[in-house]
């Protein structure tokens, strides 16, 4: 069977007899004259029997999402539908054969379906056949072509590292294969190729790249799955511009060719990790509007206001926002509502002014008019406008308010859906404080070299200093890239990992193949990682991540169409040499 595709047939095809084959997407009975919708990957084209016609009987018993195969002539139609590609034609059925029938279908095959996201997935290869969908798919399969190509284009040679490796302290939870051969081992999935790419700089490949598979055993989420793909690249004899770069190339032209917003041009802006923080209130920050965090603290340094005298003396700030002419489309029941957001995420709690003739909100009373001046001048305030306050540690007043100016952002329609505003955040911190176990830990990447090299590492007293050449490509508020230039030299590694509570022994054991590379050649080498899913979720307005990629998991972590996680039978747990404890009640 040589398959002809619908959207092919067009009006040159006019008078000719052509077979196609697909499903039937839905049929109409107008008067005892059938009409049938007859869909394959491209599209729908229309089919017409009338009841002289020796197949009517055989058509009339045709149901949705039959398989079927016509013959038949191209006809002009009198009612041509502007909205299919094929509708100023349609086909004068000659000859039908039904390939296959179809039972009663757990949902129906239309763009906006109604039934759960868990039915959908249980039956993912008929959800598969909605347009909305295939698009998607089909739009994934044209960037990793272009991806790759422009790959090819940059003189990176394509490598496909293993699925099966060792298991390696990446930041989150490695997926774990029992091993038969070696009974009490395992084998991890990679939650990324970091050291395999940096074993192929000490191979001397210079360009690497793939379209890599990761590997994360953390609770799925809308922008989050178990398996996800990125675009993985490695360069050696580069510095931290040289990797931007190709990263601001990558993302501009991928997003110029496939979508139709407006793209922040070329270069992206570069914003300083604690820069990020002190504006944005995040690391990750939509700068398609502004609204910055302000710190107010010195304002407010002779204050009487007990709250807030309480909070300068212990060290801690007083930041705000300001909602440029919305005071009156906030009432008092929301901005309580806003109070009850901040506290969620630890704030001690929401003070604000409304600046109009008269100044009021919930401080109103407890500043001075000298302040309100102060506030006036340095926020830039108008009639109108609302002064939203956060005060505590900088640890939680920055993120707190950073949460609100993204709800204040939405409210207000500020987020402008026809542009995709890239940046690019750097210097991240080598190192963060983790309170719970009272302890320096990494912040990003330990593979990633710090400012100044190991001698970064010579005065330990000022940690949260030492900046690191780590980077994440940002774009609308989602982190598309993270990348770094990594450390080649084995002492200021082991440093670095000695800092967070590993000795040199325990990190050469831990990663013996870096540490061991390492010593026969090493080139400065650096690279980055956009995530694919991502790409396509930020061009198709798509909020959930699992709308592109064809066969994901559940929000549960659970295959629902292949019924995994899944048991092993007792036989293969005997070959594994695995048992499994009874849980105590």
């Amino acid at each position: 069977m040589k398959k002809i595709y619908n959207e092919t047939v067009d009006k040159k095809s006019i008078g000719k007899t052509v077979t196609l084959a697909g499903w039937v997407a839905k049929k109409r009975d107008l008067g005892g004259l059938l009409f049938i919708d007859l869909r394959d990957k491209t599209g729908i084209i229309q089919l017409v029997i009338n009841p002289e016609n020796k197949n009517y009987e055989l058509a009339n018993t045709l149901k949705n999402e039959y398989v079927i195969e016509v013959t038949g002539k191209v006809v002009e139609r009198s009612n041509k539908n502007p909205n299919l590609k094929t509708g100023d034609i349609e086909i004068e059925v000659e000859k039908l054969e039904i390939l296959n029938t179809c039972e009663e279908l757990p949902f129906p095959i239309v763009d906006e379906v109604n039934t759960s996201e868990d039915n959908r997935l249980k039956y993912r290869y008929l959800d598969l056949r909605r347009n909305k969908l295939k698009n998607n798919i089909f739009l994934r399969n044209e960037i990793l072509h272009f991806l790759r190509n422009k790959m090819y284009d940059l003189g990176f040679t394509e490598v496909q590292t293993p699925i099966l490796t060792a298991s390696s302290p990446e930041g989150a939870r490695d997926f774990v294969v029992p091993s038969r051969v070696y009974p009490g081992k395992f084998y991890a999935l990679p939650q990324a190729p970091q050291i395999y790419k940096e074993l192929l700089m000490v191979s001397g490949f210079e360009k690497y790249f793939q379209i890599a598979p990761c590997f994360r055993d953390e609770d799925p989420r809308a922008d989050r799955t178990l398996e996800f793909y990125q675009l993985d690249l490695e360069m050696s004899f580069v510095e931290e511009d040289d990797v931007l770069n190709v990263g601001e190339e990558i993302f501009y032209d991928t997003f110029t060719k496939f979508s139709n917003k407006k793209v922040s041009p070329r270069p992206f802006r570069r914003i300083q990790y604690n820069d990020a923080i002190d504006l944005y209130g995040s690391d990750k920050p939509d700068l398609r509007f502004g609204m910055e965090i302000q710190d107010i603290t010195k304002i407010f340094s002779n204050t009487e206001f007990t709250v807030f005298k309480n909070i300068i003396s212990e060290g801690g700030m007083i930041n705000a926002i300001v909602a440029k002419d919305a005071a009156d489309k906030y009432s008092r029941k929301q901005l309580d509502e806003l109070t009850e957001f901040v506290k969620s995420k630890k704030a001690s709690g929401l003070a604000y002014l409304k600046i109009s003739d008269e100044v009021t909100g919930s401080i109103a009373k407890v500043v001075t008019e000298d302040e309100v001046k102060e506030l006036t001048k340095q926020l830039k305030l108008e009639k109108n406008d609302l002064v939203l306050i956060v005060s505590g540690p900088r640890k939680i007043v920055k993120p707190a308010l950073g949460a609100l100016r993204l709800r204040i952002g939405d409210d207000l329609g500020l987020m402008d859906p026809n542009r995709l505003e890239l940046c690019i955040i750097n210097d991240f911190p080598m190192f963060e404080w983790d309170e719970q176990n009272e302890k320096w830990d990494f912040c990003h990447n330990p593979f990633s070299l710090p400012h100044g090299g190991i001698q970064a590492y010579d005065n330990t007293t000022n940690l949260e200093n030492i900046l690191a050449y780590q980077f994440d490509f940002v774009c609308n508020g989602n982190e598309m890239a993270s990348g770094a230039i990594r450390n080649h030299d084995l002492d200021s590694l082991a440093k670095g990992f000695e800092i967070v509570g590993y000795s040199r022994e325990e990190v050469e054991q831990r990663f013996k193949s870096i540490f061991t590379a390492f010593k026969y050649g090493c080139p400065p080498h650096g690279g980055m990682a956009p995530g694919l899913d991502r790409i396509i979720m930020l061009i198709q307005d798509e909020p959930n991540l699992r709308e592109v990629q064809a066969f994901p998991p559940s929000a549960s972590g659970q295959d629902l169409m292949m019924g995994s996680p899944s048991e092993l039978t007792k036989q293969q747990l005997e070959e594994l040499k695995i048992q499994f404890k009874k849980e105590k009640k």
